[in-house]
C-alpha cells in the first residue's frame, strides 16, 4: 500500500468530557481499506482531534503507506501540523510531538482542512461511539 488518504475526526461531549475518535483510511481510488471509532475517556475536542490523527498515522504506517493525505475538519490541528500556528496549549504539545514524530514514517504527507460536511464518515464513527457512552 503506497499511498493512502485519511479522514479523521475527534470529539468530546462537554469539552472536556467523554471523547472518541473516528478514522477512515482509503486508497488512492477511494476504496476504504480501514475504518474505526474508539473511545478515549475524558478529553477535550482538540485532544481528541490529535488522537484521531495519531491513530490514523499509526494505522497507515502498519499498512505500509509511503505517502498520506490527511483530511481533518479541525483547522487548529491542520494549521499547527503545517507550522502556521504555534502549539501553546501544554495539553496539546505532547500530542503534537507524537503526530510530528510519526510524520517521519512517510516520504510525503499533507494536511488539508475540510468542512465537516466532507468528513461525515469519520464524524459518524465518533458520534456512534459517544452515543454508546451516554
Amino acid at each position: 500500500m503506497k499511498n493512502l488518504i485519511s479522514y479523521t475526526d475527534g470529539g468530546a461531549r462537554g469539552n472536556p468530557g467523554p471523547a472518541a475518535i473516528g478514522v477512515v483510511l482509503k486508497d488512492e481510488a477511494g476504496k476504504k481499506v480501514d475504518s474505526y471509532g474508539r473511545k478515549l475517556g475524558v478529553a477535550t475536542n482538540n485532544q481528541a482531534e490529535y488522537q484521531a490523527l495519531i491513530s490514523a498515522l499509526e494505522s497507515a504506517k502498519k499498512l505500509g503507506a509511503k505517502e498520506i493525505k490527511c483530511y481533518l475538519d479541525s483547522e487548529l490541528v491542520v494549521k499547527q501540523m503545517r507550522r502556521e500556528y504555534k502549539v501553546k496549549d501544554k495539553n496539546i504539545q505532547g500530542l503534537f510531538m507524537q503526530a510530528w514524530n510519526l510524520m517521519t514514517n512517510f516520504t510525503k504527507i499533507t494536511f488539508t482542512h475540510i468542512p465537516r460536511e466532507q468528513n461525515k464518515e469519520a464524524d459518524s464513527l465518533v458520534n456512534g461511539v459517544l452515543d454508546q457512552v451516554d
